[in-house]
């Protein structure tokens, strides 16, 4: 398992497609408001990183639309055709 620190918090890469993490991209554009998530989704859309957070069920912060369930479903939608993406999962101590 890969950990990454990136702010305060421990994050493992769960999924890389088309090799779109990049560590130092990601903590250029990470701020202190994806702490209350369970994972990060960040995707290349027209040459910029963009970031989303997801969140689990039990989450307290949990709303159907940062529901992890419909991460691919936002990349459909909202990402360019066939984009490069990854997504985090928040390590729990």
């Amino acid at each position: 398992m890969k950990t990454y620190k990136i702010g305060e918090n421990d994050y493992e890469l769960i999924k890389d497609y088309k090799n779109g993490f990049d560590y130092e991209a990601i903590k250029g554009k990470y701020t202190e408001y994806f702490d209350d998530y369970d994972y990060i989704l960040g995707d290349w859309s027209y040459g910029k990183l963009r970031l989303k957070g997801f969140c689990d069920k039990k989450n307290p912060k949990f709303k159907s639309l940062n529901d992890i369930e419909k991460a691919e479903e936002y990349i459909k939608t909202n990402g360019a055709y066939e984009c490069r993406y990854f997504i985090l999962k928040k390590i729990y101590r």
